[in-house]
């Protein structure tokens, strides 16, 4: 009798210490994977009955949440609609985070680490517990203009602040309202989403820092800024042909303006934005120098990290063909309109580049500091460098491809940018540009205006949109 309870006693010993061993396991181990698991509803249904901290845009909430009367609680909706979605992204029951919302989730639902002192006061006190608040560094109004400007076209706008890397504008087209997919309405969010899964348009795209695209001659301006650094002058000379076949090919590469046929100096040939002249200049520089240059503007790296951006690319390998072609931003050169409007930044600002940011602070419930934006910046050229390619833009505006963009009062620089990807399809328009007082560094890309192909130029399609977001910064 006494051993068949020993025995008894150890097999439950022996289940009970497997008990604990699996709960500690589920506990420490796994939980981080079945609470990300999509099939565990418990965590979702707990996670959309949280009030969740609201986003804002100087004053303005772009992001908000409202008490109401089902399952859930509490519903988070985005007042302005489509406006800010770029910056927000959405929050799906079904379909998770983007943007903001994904990037700042665990602040936003009150869960962050640095919010653990939050939650004991709120458990204490019974409070219902409220995440934080994230307040970007957008410009309404001059989100507003962007959004208008780019209205019935294809494309993306970053206007940044080239003093501090703040993000003052950043627009995606088309886009789409987050409402849609944020709704209780389970149902009408799926169909939602299908829907814009299945438009052509993609606007679910964030083009304006998750796409990349050949930039085209506003590539030019890193290759300029080599040259510059190099010991070149704007005044240097450069080889200027009608027509260039180049090397070890029969691809003939010739100009869209009127170059001449003979030689200019680096300065008009910006101006006139000589393929042949900056196509001979990265001849004479080679891959690596331009490649240099490159990433010292940002390229090949991550440019910020409030949202998951896309890196740049130039082609880590290149024969002399390939290196004339990337000189003036085609073969494989690829850049989002957040790196385009770096470059921009960076010559604005005497040739420091500022790391580009979106979000200046979170703050508690309490207005207690969770996080501040603290400088980040690096050397892209030097100041001498920067000050003259500086004029060689402001040239390009005043008596270049660029005039479109002149302001009246204010000293604006440029460059145009009409960058060929398949024959079969219109090509890319780009403006990248800055102004002084108040400082301000704008990229337009334009993906499809809707327009005749004859009438797609950067100057002419993008160069009029920088000039709105300039003439609103004032």
């Amino acid at each position: 009798m006494n051993a068949s309870i020993r025995r008894t006693a150890v097999v439950a010993s022996i289940l009970f210490l497997a008990l604990l061993v699996n709960v500690s396991i589920v506990q420490l181990w796994r939980q981080s994977s079945l609470s990300a698991d999509n099939r565990n509803r418990r965590v979702l249904d707990a996670e959309f009955a949280q009030n969740r901290g609201a986003i804002l845009a100087g004053d303005t909430q772009i992001a908000t949440t409202t008490p109401i009367k089902d399952r859930f609680r509490y519903q988070r909706s985005y007042p302005q609609g489509s406006l800010y979605a770029t910056v927000t992204g959405w929050y799906a029951y079904d379909f998770g985070r983007s943007g903001l919302e994904a990037k700042y989730s665990t602040e936003l639902a009150g869960t962050a680490s640095n919010q653990t002192i939050d939650r004991l006061v709120d458990l204490f006190t019974g409070a219902t517990p409220v995440g934080a608040t994230i307040q970007t560094t957008i410009n309404p109004k001059l989100q507003q203009v962007a959004a208008q400007q780019l209205s019935g076209k294809k494309g993306a706008v970053v206007a940044l602040d080239p003093k501090t890397g703040a993000i003052l504008a950043m627009v995606s087209t088309p886009t789409y309202d987050p409402n849609t997919l944020a709704t209780h309405d389970l149902a009408a969010a799926r169909a939602a989403w299908t829907a814009l899964n299945a438009d052509p348009a993609k606007p679910l795209s964030d083009r304006a820092t998750r796409e990349i695209y050949p930039p085209g001659s506003t590539f030019k301006l890193v290759t300029a800024a080599a040259a510059l650094e190099s010991g070149m002058t704007p005044d240097t000379l450069l080889n200027t042909p009608s027509q260039l076949t180049l090397p070890n090919s029969s691809s003939v590469l010739g100009n869209e303006s009127n170059c001449g046929n003979t030689q200019q100096t680096m300065d008009r040939a910006l101006q006139l934005s000589c393929n042949t002249a900056f196509a001979n200049l990265g001849a004479t520089l080679g891959a690596d120098k331009i490649r240099a240059q490159a990433k010292k503007f940002g390229f090949d790296s991550t440019p910020m990290t409030d949202i998951n951006a896309a890196k740049s690319q130039f082609p880590s390998k290149a024969d002399a063909a390939q290196t004339m072609l990337s000189a003036i931003g085609q073969y494989d050169v690829a850049a989002s309109p957040l790196q385009m409007a770096m470059v921009a930044a960076a010559i604005c600002n005497d040739g420091v580049l500022k790391t580009p940011y979106l979000v200046s602070e979170v703050r508690s419930p309490d207005l207690r500091v969770l996080y501040r934006h603290g400088p980040d910046d690096k050397q892209a050229m030097s100041a001498a460098s920067a000050q003259a390619l500086q004029q060689m833009m402001v040239n390009v505006v005043q008596k270049g491809t660029g005039t479109k963009a002149q302001v009246g009062g204010v000293v604006v620089g440029g460059k145009t940018g009409t960058a060929q990807t398949d024959p079969t399809k219109n090509p890319y328009a780009w403006f990248v540009s800055f102004a002084k007082n108040p400082d301000i560094a704008i990229a337009v890309f334009i993906e499809d205006a809707n327009v005749d192909r004859t009438d797609i130029a950067g100057g002419a399609l993008a160069g009029p949109i920088a000039k709105a977001i300039i003439q609103a910064s004032r």
